[in-house]
Parts: C-alpha cells; sequence; structure tokens
C-alpha cells in the first residue's frame, strides 16, 4: 500500500516538473468583443451609482 501510494506520488511529481519545464503549458486566448463590450459596461454602471451617490450629497461638489 505504502509502495503504491509512493509511485503515485513520483508519478504526479514527474508529471508536474513537465509542465514546469515547458515554457507555455496554454495558449492565452484573446478577449473577444463581447467581453471587452461586457466589461465597458460593468465599468459604465459602476460610474453612473459613483456620480449618483455624490450628487445625492448636497455638500460636495466635485467627483474623485
Amino acid at each position: 500500500m505504502v509502495n503504491q501510494l509512493g509511485n503515485l506520488v513520483q508519478s504526479i511529481k514527474s508529471k508536474v516538473r513537465g509542465l514546469k519545464k515547458s515554457k507555455k503549458p496554454y495558449v492565452k486566448m484573446d478577449k473577444s468583443s463581447s467581453v471587452r463590450v461586457e466589461i465597458r459596461s460593468r465599468q459604465a454602471k459602476k460610474l453612473i451609482e459613483k456620480t449618483l451617490k455624490i450628487a445625492d450629497q448636497p455638500g460636495k461638489k466635485s467627483i474623485s
């Protein structure tokens, strides 16, 4: 039982070492245009919420 566990650990270690040695283990994907639009809309929503909060406070006069 202990020997089987040792063999399993050694095989996992060798696979991890092999992945570390390869320069690019995966291909990085570019963002699609729909993802970019979604990110921009989230940023716009956050900015609108921030602006509305500031507009509701009469003491503040600028957006920082």
